[in-house]
């Protein structure tokens, strides 16, 4: 494998620049004085941004951008990128050296002396965007690498001067198994990303995996409701802490209550007997456990949990997670990410404790293979709300050979006795939105939920 000499900066080529962790490896490289470049498919905020710094970027992924480029000395590609991409394909050719957005993201966690990385199957985003609201407002200059837009830092990066670097680590491809942390965090296992695991023991392999990366002086924080999390942390020589509902693990919550919009405060209890009063501005039981991981964390690196409670009290959420997006005729606009059964169930339990008379969800699927694996349990979960709308499967990275479509999942929704529309939308949200002006009435509660676009049915409807 290429190894990039941090003291030498070179020209890098990104493939996929765009992407939410492309673009802020991108970032922290410019930021040491590499020279960037880099393609996409299309201009978005993240690539304005790297404009901006004078990262030099072409959109449309073709031969010459790599040919006619001058000379570069290592490209990074993400898994959405296959051998047959044609700039791929024109720097093997040039016998370019190539890295994965993971490899890339590894060696630079190896430039800081206390690298975090935040893994599990859900609430990545969230728990490291806690932990980096306690590290700012512990005054510690972090740097940060974060899977959605953080308004605290204006995007999902920031570079700091301090050792602390902090990451999500996804699981997808194995890509986190090319990480070297000092602090791990596992926050849950469940079956996803079914299109490359095998099914859940080949997940929690790779978690496994994954906690023995941790060195001997490391620490690993596990959520210890995950299933007999003992076999994951089986003959690790680091220090293991557990965090969960249960009054024998490390950390664990009491006293939970919610306020008039779902947000819950509880009492955290932590090693050594002290108890943390914690009031969080964001809904949801779910998010009680990702601010004990962070909580955790911050007890580990010695910030005074003053200040760790304070900076929860402030922290807001990041976007696409239970995101107030407005009002439209007396009806509020969420917009949330969920895009998992397990995530589903969760927003849409937090939403229960939210102002609302009905709750409609607005679904786009994500992927036709998870679709497919988890057909009976988006089913179920989808029925916590009182109206469904379902649209077309956002494809990604796939295309449709498996036969599963929206159809079929409504279909489901409805043999359980609960009402669903559904909406083909290949050719854009239009009827959705008629729909849903004639429809939800005030003082509902209207989420947009998925990984794909759906966003922008609520951004339409509010005029945005």
């Amino acid at each position: 494998m290429y190894t990039i000499d941090f003291n030498k900066p070179v020209h890098v080529y990104f493939m996929g620049i765009g992407g939410i962790s492309m673009s802020g490896l991108a970032h922290i490289l410019v930021e040491r004085g590499f020279k960037v470049s880099g393609s996409d498919s299309k201009e978005s905020p993240m690539t304005k941004a790297l404009s901006d710094l004078g990262v030099n970027i072409m959109y449309g992924q073709c031969a010459q951008n790599i040919t006619d480029a001058s000379p570069i000395d290592v490209v990074v590609h993400t898994a959405a990128i296959h051998p047959d991409n044609p700039e791929f394909m024109a720097a093997k050719a040039a016998n370019i050296p190539i890295l994965t957005r993971a490899e890339l993201l590894g060696q630079i966690m190896k430039e800081y002396k206390i690298p975090i990385a935040i893994s599990g199957t859900h609430g990545k985003t969230t728990t490291t965007s806690m932990l980096s609201k306690i590290l700012l407002e512990a005054d510690t200059d972090p740097t940060l690498s974060i899977g959605g837009v953080f308004s605290d830092i204006g995007g999902n990066i920031r570079v700091g001067k301090s050792d602390y670097f902090v990451t999500e680590a996804c699981e997808y491809t194995n890509s986190f198994l090319s990480f070297f942390p000092k602090i791990s965090v596992i926050s849950n296992i469940d079956a996803d990303h079914l299109d490359f695991f095998k099914d859940l023991d080949d997940i929690r392999n790779s978690f496994t995996k994954f906690a023995h990366l941790l060195p001997d002086d490391g620490t690993l924080v596990i959520n210890g409701d995950i299933e007999n999390y003992n076999a994951i942390t089986d003959g690790l020589g680091c220090e293991i802490i557990t965090y969960g509902s249960k009054e024998d693990f490390d950390y664990y919550p009491s006293d939970i209550e919610y306020d008039e919009h779902g947000n819950p405060s509880f009492k955290a209890h932590i090693p050594g007997g002290k108890v943390l009063d914690v009031k969080l501005a964001v809904p949801g039981l779910h998010n009680v456990y990702n601010a004990l991981a962070s909580i955790a964390v911050s007890n580990i690196l010695n910030i005074d949990s003053d200040v760790a409670t304070k900076a929860l009290s402030l922290f807001g959420g990041t976007s696409r997670r239970f995101e107030h997006k407005g009002e439209i005729h007396g009806v509020t606009i969420i917009d949330d990410y969920a895009h998992h059964p397990t995530e589903i169930k969760a927003t849409l339990t937090a939403a229960q404790n939210y102002p609302h008379n009905k709750i409609w969800c607005v679904f786009q699927p994500h992927t036709y293979t998870r679709t497919k694996a988890l057909l009976d349990e988006f089913a179920e979960a989808l029925s916590f709300a009182d109206k469904v709308v379902l649209v077309d499967i956002y494809a990604a990275r796939e295309t449709d050979t498996l036969g599963i479509s929206s159809r079929t999942l409504c279909d489901k929704i409805v043999e359980l006795g609960h009402e669903c529309t559904y909406f083909p939308t290949l050719d854009g949200f239009s009827e959705v939105e008629k729909f849903l002006l004639q429809n939800c009435t005030k003082g509902d509660l209207l989420i947009t939920m998925g990984a794909g676009d759906v966003v922008k049915i609520g951004n339409e409807l509010l005029g945005h």
